[in-house]
């Protein structure tokens, strides 16, 4: 028997600091977080505060990022640390790209030396935790229409308005906020327990369970001229933020399809229907044999980018290409893998179903599969279609 990374020879395209990181990783997820994921996922919860020093102390939080207590690794690393967390759960691997991605990347990228001295070091130990507010109640794929504002009073900024679907969002120090000013889109940075800024997480999701969800709500809120990122002009600072993020989940949702795929395969060998074992079919091998090469080819697309990124030269459309093929090979195994597991497969005792439900997510967050769909069309064509 061979694995699709040994099929695919993925391993001979990775450098040994890269195989390194990536097995470190897998195997702080088996011993730490495994056994208890399917717990966290079925009661809603997620320990946070427990769990994102642990994650700093290995330098994955903001680990593409210089200076500051932040590694600097490649984005190929970052990609493969994303593959096996998400291998685990979705959940996981978002705590890591919203602390690191969209919240550290934005004060990285668009605060002064100040703001980068007060937050970035005790973000990258997990001490202190962050999130990103762009998305509104009304406004997802089109955060360009946001209604939260930002209105000057004296020396002072205040803010009003709301935010929905913030990971993090509950249990962070610190959100980045983004809010429409009279100069256009400009983010700032609203401690926890700021007045007028309440955050309440949000209940009953069938999907990202084991994840913090908060929607947050800003009445009034004053906030001091230092309060705001000096360099983030426009919505081109937030979206460039969200294209970090969506590189991560590239590589992390093929962790997820993977992870369906071998317990799938283990689950069909040692079934047994109709007196034999259940991979001894060969409809069964057909659905094996097709995941396989969309998981692999998949898998290839994500390291090419990855090397892309890695020499400073990946488009925007190419990360667009690679996340839209990424969740939907991933969404595509996870339910067909559901299939060969029968009635075991809609249990906790499988992660199966568990990743199908968060792949629903992954499909719509950073960018619907639609508007990728769109991005990519306007690139191969020169024409907008978005209205």
């Amino acid at each position: 028997m061979v694995t699709v990374a040994e099929l695919f020879a993925l391993d001979s395209l990775l450098e040994p600091t890269e195989r390194q990181v990536r097995d470190t990783v897998a195997d702080f997820a088996a011993k730490v977080l495994r056994p208890h994921v399917a717990d966290w996922f079925e009661q809603g919860t997620f320990p946070v505060r427990e769990l994102a020093p642990e994650l700093g102390r290995m330098g994955l939080l903001g680990m593409h990022l210089h200076g500051y207590g932040c590694p600097g690794s490649s984005a190929v690393e970052y990609g493969l640390v994303c593959q096996e967390l998400e291998a685990v759960d979705s959940g996981i691997r978002s705590l890591v790209s919203v602390q690191g991605s969209l919240a550290m990347t934005a004060i990285h990228a668009f605060g002064s030396e100040e703001q980068k001295q007060q937050w970035l070091p005790g973000m990258a130990a997990g001490t202190t935790i962050g999130s990103f507010g762009l998305t509104e109640p009304d406004f997802g794929s089109d955060p360009g229409g946001m209604r939260t504002r930002a209105v000057r009073s004296g020396s002072d900024w205040v803010l009003d308005g709301s935010k929905m679907w913030i990971t993090n969002g509950s249990v962070s120090d610190v959100t980045v906020v983004w809010a429409r000013a009279e100069d256009g889109i400009r983010g700032f940075l609203v401690p926890a327990g700021t007045p007028g800024f309440t955050a309440s997480e949000m209940q009953r999701k069938l999907s990202l369970r084991a994840s913090v969800t908060a929607q947050l709500s800003f009445d009034g809120v004053r906030l001091p001229a230092d309060a705001m990122l000096p360099e983030a002009r426009g919505l081109a600072a937030p979206l460039s933020c969200l294209s970090e993020a969506r590189f991560g989940i590239i590589f992390g949702a093929l962790g997820a399809a993977r992870d369906c795929l071998t317990t799938a395969i283990e689950y069909a060998r040692t079934r047994e229907v109709f007196e034999k074992p259940l991979a001894a079919y060969q409809l069964t091998q057909a659905k094996l044999a097709d995941m396989a090469v969309e998981l692999g080819t998949a898998q290839l697309l994500a390291l090419q980018l990855g090397r892309v990124k890695d020499r400073g030269e990946i488009r925007n459309e190419q990360v667009s290409a690679g996340k839209l093929n990424s969740s939907r090979v991933a969404i595509s195994i996870a339910r067909q893998c559901r299939t060969i597991l029968g009635a075991n497969g809609i249990t906790l005792d499988y992660p199966v179903l568990r990743h199908a439900n968060n792949l629903e997510s992954v499909l719509t967050y950073e960018g619907t599969a639609e508007v990728h769909q769109l991005v990519l069309g306007q690139a191969l064509t020169g024409e907008k279609a978005f209205r």
